[in-house]
């Protein structure tokens, strides 16, 4: 799958297209990031004057026990598939599942397609929490080579 995003890379950088990387897991601020993200920037009834060739990447993680692996393996594939039925007003896609910590994939992920933005979700974890757990976007903030764009879901005050 890997391959299959790196090859229409340059394809998309030949059209002239910016390449945006979107982070995608199984929790709730990366399932509010991608919609929002297809909303603001991809216009579902034009998809031929997209200006952006998007890239949705998904980490794995390194997992030793083969029980383990094949409920990991399901899992990944059920939410490649829902980001692939979220994206298909996207002319331009590609999807990846790339083996190893989020943060280090994410960024490694802007220097092989090149992209000028990186987008991931905010779990909004205080001070603590992002001490003890770490935080993805706080770590692109600092390492990738492009524009991060921490989606937010709002709070709402009823």
């Amino acid at each position: 799958m890997a391959q299959e995003a790196s090859a229409s890379s340059s394809a998309a950088a030949a059209a002239g297209k910016t390449t945006m990387v979107v982070g995608v897991d199984d929790s709730e601020p990366s399932w509010y990031a991608l919609p929002w993200t297809l909303q603001h920037f991809f216009t579902p009834d034009q998809p031929k004057q997209q200006q952006y060739r998007l890239v949705v990447v998904m980490s794995k993680p390194c997992l030793g026990a083969a029980d383990v692996v094949s409920f990991v393996e399901a899992d990944l594939m059920r939410v490649i598939k829902k980001a692939k039925d979220l994206c298909a007003q996207v002319s331009d896609a590609a999807f990846e599942v790339v083996e190893g910590d989020a943060s280090n994939v994410l960024c490694e992920a802007v220097e092989k397609h090149r992209a000028e933005l990186l987008v991931v979700g905010s779990h909004g974890y205080g001070a603590i929490k992002r001490a003890v757990l770490g935080s993805v976007s706080d770590y692109c903030i600092h390492h990738a080579h492009c524009t991060v764009m921490i989606v937010k879901k709002p709070k709402h005050n009823h």
